[in-house]
């Protein structure tokens, strides 16, 4: 099952400094769980003035659960970085197939 994963982090004054002490380890474990085939592709959403602001991430997993357990672990929700996180269940369209090897495209 593929999922967006939708992370926003908190307004607050601290909010960047918890990202970037966050940062390292949100990485490396999405270059593992993409180098599983779990993580499709990743990308900060930034505001207006090109602050990184939240998350947005597109997963392969077996199911809801499994994403559920990955969300348990990551630093980004264990560092209080995010601060409200949307997940939509979706389908990597056709044409992106080559640029995700490991997804089950229908």
């Amino acid at each position: 099952m593929q999922f967006l994963v939708l992370g926003y982090d908190g307004t607050d004054e601290q909010a960047l400094a918890r990202r970037m002490a966050a940062r390292e380890a949100h990485l490396a474990l999405g270059d593992k769980m993409r180098d599983a085939g779990k993580m499709l592709y990743g990308a900060a959403i930034l505001d207006d003035e090109g602050k990184m602001i939240g998350s947005v991430i597109i997963c392969n997993v077996d199911s809801r659960a499994e994403l559920d357990q990955w969300l348990e672990i990551e630093p980004y929700m264990t560092g209080g970085v995010w601060k409200k996180v949307d997940v939509q269940i979706c389908r990597v369209g056709p044409s992106f197939a080559k640029l995700t090897p490991h997804a089950t495209i229908n």
